[in-house]
């Protein structure tokens, strides 16, 4: 099937020439006729004003929302992943820990390798533990205002 020789060419533009003159009788566009008669008020002004004002707040409202509602979804995402990460890792360190003692033990009997891997363990609770401290004390003088010591 061959399609006509015009198809595909843009339809021909009209001219002004070729529309007709409008009346005065014709009905005007919404609108147009305030415009141009001056019988617009400065209180249609203000309800036009009101009336977009609620148009915009409505848009808004519906905008924040979606928003809100998207933002809420990927949160909840981010803290089930966040829980399954953190999970994960911590059976990896009981692993690590596990693994530390059995492998030890040839070397320092299984007491003495559970106790080298719990003290090690121990030492870097105290030390991480020593580090909030400072950092929570540090957090309290900066909101108390106190500026005696720099962190």
């Amino acid at each position: 099937m061959t399609p006509p020789a015009d198809a595909g060419i843009a339809p021909l533009v009209r001219d002004d020439a070729d529309m007709p003159e409008p009346s005065d009788d014709a009905p005007q566009a919404e609108g147009q006729g305030a415009l141009d008669d001056g019988d617009r008020s400065l209180v249609d002004d203000v309800r036009a004003l009101i009336d977009d004002g609620k148009t915009y707040l409505e848009a808004e409202l519906g905008f924040q929302k979606t928003r809100a509602a998207f933002v809420a979804d990927r949160a909840r995402s981010a803290v089930v992943f966040g829980a399954i990460a953190a999970l994960l890792g911590l059976l990896a360190l009981v692993g690590l820990t596990v693994g530390s003692i059995i492998a030890l033990t040839p070397l320092l009997t299984a007491w003495g390798a559970s106790a080298l891997v719990v003290a090690i363990l121990l030492v870097a609770a105290a030390l991480a533990a020593r580090a909030a401290g400072r950092k929570w004390t540090s957090l309290m003088r900066a909101i108390s205002g106190d500026a005696g010591e720099a962190p």
